[in-house]
């Protein structure tokens, strides 16, 4: 059975309103992301979330991502200990004309939701050719 009172609650709920995270006020979800190879790599920490919930969309190379946690307690429980936030979580990723927002892969596993895009081909890396002048090549150094 959980304790309905806790010394250092009432610390803790000052704390939270201090730093800004409390429950009517969710913070952001937590984000790392990266580039490895030709991908920009994204992770969204989004623990408890169904699947179902999680929207993605892309406009004018601005992603959104929206997700909502739910109460897990059934109607009418009466709850005694409510620290997990609910809600709705959002997050908005602008995303630089170097990224291919047509070819995102989305994958979510083990309450995290991992965002693959790729770098567009016209922003990647290549190697010009160089000609030489009279049609022919030219040798240096013999």
């Amino acid at each position: 059975m959980l304790m309905r009172t806790d010394p250092f609650r009432e610390f803790d709920r000052l704390a939270q309103q201090v730093l800004g995270s409390t429950a009517a006020r969710p913070a952001a979800m937590a984000m790392d992301a990266y580039r490895s190879g030709d991908d920009f790599i994204v992770h969204f920490d989004l623990p408890g979330i169904d699947p179902e919930t999680i929207d993605l969309d892309v406009e004018r190379h601005v992603l959104n991502v929206r997700a909502e946690r739910r109460n897990p307690a059934p109607e009418g429980a009466e709850m005694i200990v409510a620290e997990r936030p609910t809600g709705t979580f959002t997050r908005q990723l602008f995303l630089g004309d170097t990224l291919d927002t047509e070819r995102i892969d989305a994958s979510y596993e083990a309450g995290v939701l991992t965002l693959r895009i790729p770098v567009a081909e016209q922003a990647k890396p290549r190697r010009i050719r160089i000609s030489g002048g009279g049609g022919g090549r030219k040798e240096i150094g013999h």
